[in-house]
């Protein structure tokens, strides 16, 4: 079945999103607006009094070198705004497609279940209130499901053609708002009122409305205004070095220097970066409730895993009969067939059809009554004329053979015990009282699995699986993935606990779940994804909600997450590198009349102080757009070591912006000054 993206945004160079983002670039000018990027806000401060002083002809500088100076600072901050633009842009582009399944509907409010329904506006209902939604109807609001049992198109959401079935109880109650009920008919109990609901919730975060920055963001910001105020004490100091050596440096001159000096690349990517990682889960159908997740995703050192249906396909799988001493394999495979006629499950179907490949064929057509398989009793079976035929798990065999006087034999009992240590599931198969044999069930681990865990553990990401299997079952199964450890027979307590242990321990644990069960675990992780077809409680207490329901997903998110901080330390990395590489480059061209021995350290032989100054601030603004599209796509994540991370930043990033100021500033020098322009 193919998947088609729901929330899909426009690409990198599409022309409304350009245009949108050039608009918003100029009325991100707003000194309200400006202030939330310190850096950016001080370069605005700059261009201004460059205005003011290519206005009123203020300084020793040549005017239409100050005038330009002025023209590019404002383009260095118009291509910082342009950049927080395009992420929001695309942001905006894919709350869109969420915003048009919010179209008003006439809802069916009950006053009690069974009363006759009132149609009212969806945007009347309050939550608590009762609906019945029938087939064809949309869903008017995010709700519980109280009554009844229908398929429901999710595809406005999910990108998923298949209907999903939601039903009262259980793990899959929960429903959505704007989507529809495609048969029966439900009774939904209203969770969350018109504009509060999950998608509400959703857009406001994807526009990035309700977007704080995370204390990584926060951090950082404070490390880029620590560097601006000594960069002040650094620029501040030159005019006074300069009057001591007997030469005057235009005021204009030493603006344009600060500005260049200060991290203006990294401060103008900031927000754009933080916004993008937002936007790559988005992406992924997988919705953040805040920056704060994504950013802890790249953190995570350990992942909780469920078994079934991440690790395992989940349907194990009959794999062969081991008959009881004295008993024939062909009357094993015989009453394995005629147990599991009534069993309905995926394994059930397995067995009868591997025993039809086994050649028995024939005895459906004998007289019984089918005993189906139930999740209390955990057996099931046919009543012949001539006995009783069960099937089931080891102790509910055990406890139907004891209520009739018998008991399994040490023989069956080794053959569960030997199928348990090769990570299989044994079913044991009973006539009367009298144990036949068992039945190989083998969990099937998905290919490919074990590569993937070890490439999270090359990335410094423990594996842990999440089993309710038995301590036998669960060690053979983590060995054949190749997980760091796991946990057997778990209880949502027992998942608390360890997340608690290991959080002591000061790891940073995500994991995934859908139940009611899994709520108190999803909280107290630090990265929670909720499936989307759980329960309300585990969507609540989640802070990541994957719109797929699909548990592997979670590797993904930690991806995701990891790429985010690899953006930021690398674009910081190579804004940092920048900064030190013009420093170096344009200050001896500035002394280099008073210093003629700074002349060994003018390598760049830049034409002229003014052509000096105004190529590094020509360079400055450029490199912001250059970079705009590595920050919205993210550096590619490969998994490796915190030590082999640093030295690829260092040597691409740290190396590239030593250099490459150099080389750019040089060139736009050579322009500039075959121009004329200084």
């Amino acid at each position: 079945m193919t998947k088609h993206p729901p929330l899909a945004g426009p690409g990198l160079f599409d022309p409304a999103l350009l245009s949108h983002a050039a608009r918003d670039a100029v009325l991100k000018l707003d000194p309200r607006r400006l202030a939330k990027s310190p850096v950016i806000f001080v370069t605005a401060i700059i261009a201004l009094l460059a205005s003011v002083y290519a206005a009123f002809g203020i300084g020793d500088a040549p005017a239409p070198l100050i005038v330009q100076i002025a023209a590019w600072l404002w383009a260095t901050v118009l291509f910082a705004n342009f950049a927080e633009a395009m992420a929001e842009g695309r942001g905006k582009a894919r709350a869109d497609s969420l915003r048009a399944t919010q179209a008003e509907t006439m809802a069916k409010r009950l006053a009690h279940p069974g009363a006759p329904p009132e149609p009212v506006s969806s945007r009347s209902l309050h939550k608590g209130d009762l609906v019945r939604i029938d087939a064809g109807d949309t869903i008017p609001a995010d709700g519980e499901v109280v009554e009844g049992v229908a398929s429901v198109d999710e595809s406005a959401i999910t990108g998923e053609s298949a209907p999903v079935i939601r039903e009262e109880g259980g793990d899959r109650s929960a429903v959505t708002g704007g989507t529809r009920v495609v048969s029966d008919h439900l009774v939904v109990r209203v969770t969350q009122a018109p504009g509060e609901g999950f998608l509400d919730r959703m857009i406001a975060l994807v526009e990035g409305a309700d977007r704080r920055k995370t204390p990584n963001e926060v951090a950082l910001s404070l490390l880029l205004t620590g560097l601006t105020i000594i960069f002040v004490l650094v620029v501040v100091t030159l005019e006074p070095f300069a009057i001591f050596s007997g030469e005057t440096i235009p005021t204009a001159y030493l603006l344009a220097l600060f500005v260049t000096l200060i991290p203006t690349t990294i401060g103008g990517l900031l927000s754009a970066i933080g916004i993008a990682g937002m936007d790559r889960l988005v992406k992924e159908n997988v919705i953040a409730k805040s920056g704060r997740a994504v950013e802890a995703a790249g953190d995570v050192d350990t992942l909780l895993i469920d078994k079934t249906g991440t690790i395992t396909y989940g349907a194990r799988q009959a794999e062969t009969f081991y008959p009881a001493e004295g008993v024939e394999i062909e009357t094993l495979i015989r009453a394995a067939r005629l147990a599991s006629l009534g069993d309905e499950t995926a394994e059930g179907k397995s067995i009868v059809a591997l025993a039809e490949r086994m050649g028995m064929r024939g005895d459906a057509d004998r007289i019984g009554t089918l005993v189906p398989f139930t999740a209390e009793t955990r057996l099931s079976g046919i009543d012949l004329a001539d006995g009783r035929l069960r099937k089931g798990a080891t102790d509910a065999i055990a406890r139907w053979l004891a209520a009739d006087g018998g008991a399994l034999p040490d023989d069956v009992r080794d053959d569960v015990e030997r199928i348990a240590r090769a990570g299989g599931t044994p079913l044991v198969v009973a006539q009367d009282r009298r144990a036949l044999g068992t039945i190989y069930l083998k969990d099937v681990v998905k290919p490919g699995i074990k590569a993937r865990f070890a490439e999270l553990r090359a990335a410094g990401v423990r594996t842990v699986m999440i089993t309710g299997d038995n301590p036998l079952t669960a060690a053979a199964i983590a060995a054949e993935a190749g997980v760091d450890d796991y946990v057997a027979e778990a209880t949502p307590e027992k998942k608390l606990d360890y997340i608690r242990a290991t959080q002591a321990d000061g790891h940073l644990i995500a994991m995934c779940g859908d139940g009611s069960n899994d709520a108190p675990a999803l909280a107290q992780a630090d990265v929670g994804v909720a499936m989307n077809d759980g329960t309300p409680a585990a969507k609540e207490a989640a802070n990541l909600i994957d719109l797929d329901s699909d548990p592997t997903k979670l590797m993904r998110v930690v991806e995701v997450g990891k790429g985010l901080l690899i953006s930021r330390g690398a674009l910081t990395t190579f804004s940092l590198a920048n900064d030190v590489a013009k420093y170096f480059a344009i200050i001896p061209a500035l002394f280099l009349a008073a210093y003629p021995q700074l002349q060994a350290l003018n390598i760049m032989r830049l034409g002229s102080p003014g052509s000096a100054i105004l190529s590094a601030v020509i360079f400055n603004a450029v490199v912001i757009v250059v970079l705009i599209p590595l920050a919205l796509k993210g550096v590619a994540y490969r998994p490796m070591s915190a030590a082999a991370l640093l030295r690829r930043n260092l040597l691409i990033y740290g190396l590239g912006g030593l250099l490459v100021p150099f080389v750019g500033i040089k060139l736009i020098d050579m322009a500039v000054t075959a121009l004329g322009l200084a």
